[in-house]
């Protein structure tokens, strides 16, 4: 027992679950905590200081706080700080706390962090070096696994994916892997119950939502068997946080910070292999996989660890179970933006153009407002199509560019673009649904979208199909009734022309 912790105990653990229910084992650890994001990855020398100093300073740090508890604790301390070895310092810790009769409990958050950072920059080499049988990462877990014989009672690590975990198998094989269990699914995410909650502790006025929360930041679903899906908890905190100081919803409904996701996403596909893999995602709205618990950093280049590394970064979420394997889709709009984003500053680059915010700007307002189409037709036309190069062309599909609109639709913050929405009669190519912050918006659209190649023949009949699709669209239960909603057939063939039928 660790006495005098007991009213931290209760301060911290008394409203939860835990501190109702405590266990034989309440008040009997000290608890050493490692934190290994935002180290230095530039350089294997400066990474190799940056880790040796975190554990260095996190065992100082450990020290302080139970001084009361250790003999000498200030001595000991002033040796530390003269000592720089990150993994001399554990092993003394060790020693000080058999010495201090203290049992020990280690977490460690961020723990594949900067291997991650490592993957997505592409210095494989440095990582493999560090993990490998004498990398300083492998002794650092080694001196955990040798702590566990003596003083060391509990390790619990979290992350993002099992990279690490895997490349340390060697090392460090006493790790039980929570992650698959059906039972802490919702452990990842807040559920409906716990939103309504958090909506009523904070005094959240359902008055001032008036966007759909579930499409932007529900939907994900960690375990084939569970049927619970759970919300974002990052992006749902994001936007209570700006109902609450705001009261009213944000102007930006999806947080900046996902960009940070979107250029992490955009390093993990500089090879071929994940870049066609990430469009096939896109144009199908999921992939069938199986969900990898175990891979090593060699076989992120293959579609099946790339996509369970999607899943991991929450990029991808289970839609169904299937015989084998499992269906994964893009969990809601505001990761879906992402994986747009990414495929649309590839294609900039390599077709180097630039979009005209202003031109789009206006020709989107000329949609929303006037209900007229082919400004922004025009616009798609002449700024994108054209300046694509016949390779560039020959590389894409329909829905390769149906992904090029989407994008410039997004940009607008004027309609919510809804790829393949689902009706009585069909699916919709692209439904332009009035975004939330826009409700000055007159019209929403339906959009049949088709796309040929210069040479392709009997363009008649199709257009016939396109129209009929569109006015069995607009018949459906959904759209029937509602007036304010237009629709148009886009016919793009090749670079230079286009056809337009509105209905």
């Amino acid at each position: 027992m660790i006495s005098g912790k007991t009213a931290k105990f209760e301060r911290l653990f008394g409203g939860l679950y835990i501190g109702q229910n405590p266990t034989p084992h309440r008040n009997s650890y000290a608890v050493i905590a490692f934190d290994f994001s935002g180290l230095d990855t530039c350089g294997k020398d400066d990474f190799k200081k940056s880790f040796s100093d975190r554990v260095q300073d996190t065992v100082i740090a450990f020290l302080a706080a139970y001084r009361d508890f250790i003999p000498d604790a200030d001595k000991q301390i002033n040796r530390m700080v003269s000592d720089k070895s990150g993994i001399g310092a554990l092993y003394a810790l060790f020693g000080i706390a058999k010495q201090a009769d203290i049992k020990l409990f280690a977490i460690i958050d961020e723990h594949d962090h900067f291997a991650n950072d490592l993957i997505a920059t592409g210095v494989n080499d440095e990582y493999k070096e560090m993990e490998q049988a004498n990398g300083f990462i492998r002794d650092f877990y080694e001196t955990l696994k040798i702590g566990t014989s003596s003083i060391l009672d509990r390790i619990f690590i979290t992350g993002i994916s099992p990279v690490m975990m895997d490349d340390l198998t060697s090392g460090f094989n006493i790790a039980t892997n929570l992650t698959p269990l059906k039972r802490y699914n919702s452990m990842m995410g807040f559920t409906h119950s716990e939103v309504d909650w958090l909506m009523d502790a904070t005094g959240v006025s359902r008055d001032h939502i008036t966007v759909d929360m579930e499409w932007y930041y529900n939907g994900y679903l960690f375990h084939r068997d569970a049927t619970d899906r759970v919300f974002n908890p990052s992006m749902m905190l994001y936007f209570l946080d700006q109902v609450i100081n705001e009261r009213k919803i944000p102007e930006k409904i999806i947080d900046d910070n996902l960009k940070l996701d979107y250029g992490h996403l955009r390093r993990l596909t500089r090879n071929e292999a994940n870049r066609e893999t990430l469009l096939q995602i896109v144009k199908d709205g999921g992939i069938v996989a199986e969900v990898k618990t175990k891979f090593s950093i060699d076989r992120l280049h293959d579609e099946r660890y790339f996509v369970s590394l999607l899943f991991y970064m929450g990029l991808l979420t289970i839609e169904k179970p299937l015989f084998i394997g499992v269906r994964l889709c893009i969990p809601n709009h505001s990761i879906r933006t992402v994986f747009w984003e990414c495929i649309m500053e590839e294609v900039q680059t390599v077709s180097n153009f630039s979009i005209n915010t202003a031109e789009l700007d206006r020709s989107i307002t000329a949609l929303a407002l006037d209900g007229q189409v082919r400004p922004f037709v025009e616009y798609i036309s002449r700024n994108i199509f054209n300046r694509l190069s016949n390779r560039d062309l020959r590389r894409f599909d329909e829905k390769y560019i149906k992904i090029m609109l989407l994008h410039c639709l997004f940009q607008s913050k004027v309609y919510v673009p809804v790829s393949e929405m689902e009706t009585s009669n069909g699916y919709v190519d692209i439904f332009l649904r009035r975004s939330p912050l826009a409700p000055e918006v007159k019209y929403e659209w339906l959009f049949e979208f088709k796309y040929f190649k210069a040479s392709e023949k009997a363009l008649g009949a199709h257009r016939l199909d396109a129209q009929k699709q569109l006015t069995d669209y607009s018949r459906s239960e959904q759209m029937k009734d509602d007036r304010d909603v237009k629709k148009a057939v886009i016919m793009f063939i090749g670079k230079n022309k286009y056809e337009l039928f509105e209905n």
